[in-house]
């Protein structure tokens, strides 16, 4: 999702909070400066202040990195059950649609800022992470390379028995990344409504049909 923190907001709130850890605990610095950064935000749009609202996965993996830990294995395998449960699959039983709108969305990086309309089509953003063909030039290396994903997997044919578990690891790593890995970088497609299931099953064809240019050279 595109949001922006103005710097020099961010700054101000970070100066707040340390200059109120002299005279108060660090829960409550904590909850006053997430009280400083709400106020300062309107909704325009379809971008709403709900979206500052953390989960409680949200909440727990930021309070690792400002405690500059990683968590807990007890609390990261309670978070990775939770998100696992909200994993959607395909209603209608097909995983895999057309990998050249999968390639488009891939591309895409549009939607859900204050200057799109509710209902439009978002894209998935995803090179700005990952490399996904050889033909790509430029790439975000946030995320591992997903050039080859399926091949280097041994998906020759996603339908097959064998490969059902790649295809739906594959699936639930895109509807919640959070399943998989508790404090996970990577955008909850669809569990947050980024991609709806139709987008998924492109990208998903992206991924492993064999004919895909991630997988065809």
């Amino acid at each position: 999702m595109k949001k922006y923190i103005p710097i020099s907001l961010l700054a101000s709130a970070l100066v707040l909070a340390g200059c109120m850890s002299t005279t108060m605990s660090s829960a409550d610095a904590d909850k006053r400066t997430a009280e400083v950064v709400k106020t300062s935000f309107q909704s325009k749009g379809i971008a709403k202040v709900e979206r500052l609202q953390q989960d409680e996965a949200n909440r727990l993996c930021s309070a690792a990195d400002v405690a500059g830990k990683p968590l807990d294995s007890a609390t990261a395998a309670a978070i990775e059950a939770a998100q696992l449960k909200t994993i959607q699959w395909p209603t209608d039983g097909k995983f895999l649609g057309d990998w050249k709108k999968g390639e488009k969305i891939a591309a895409s990086g549009k939607g859900l800022t204050w200057k799109d309309k509710a209902g439009g089509e978002n894209g998935g953003n995803c090179y700005n992470c990952h490399q996904i063909d050889k033909a790509q030039v430029s790439y975000g290396t946030l995320g591992p390379s997903l050039y080859n994903y399926g091949k280097l997997r041994g998906v020759s044919d996603p339908s097959s028995p064998a490969s059902k578990a790649i295809v739906e690891y594959t699936w639930g790593k895109l509807w919640n990344a959070r399943a998989y890995n508790a404090c996970s970088n990577m955008p909850r497609a669809g569990h947050n409504g980024i991609l709806d299931q139709a987008q998924i099953q492109h990208v998903m064809a992206l991924l492993l049909d064999p004919k895909s240019p991630v997988n065809a050279n």
